[in-house]
């Protein structure tokens, strides 16, 4: 346990912290999750729709430190993979 002030109140911040990414986390698995959702929907402007705000809160993330940016590239990566299938299979 925290034995002084300045060690109590970091132990504070820090759950703050947890809490705050934690949040922004979820965000990010959401909107990707959108991405996916209208993949299956066949619903390929949606998709790409879905796909630009996705990658612009997965580049905020990775920024901020709340996801790796290997992971980001790699999520990023495979959701544009999946949205230009679309595209192929479609014509």
């Amino acid at each position: 346990m925290a034995n002084n002030a300045q060690a109590r109140k970091r132990v504070i911040q820090n759950e703050k912290q947890r809490l705050h990414n934690a949040g922004q986390r979820s965000r990010l698995r959401t909107f990707v999750k959108k991405v996916l959702h209208a993949v299956a929907g066949g619903d390929q402007i949606q998709a790409r729709a879905a796909l630009q705000v996705a990658e612009s809160v997965i580049d905020k993330s990775a920024g901020k430190g709340i996801v790796h940016r290997n992971l980001a590239a790699r999520t990023k990566s495979r959701l544009s993979a999946r949205v230009k299938a679309m595209g192929v299979a479609q014509q």
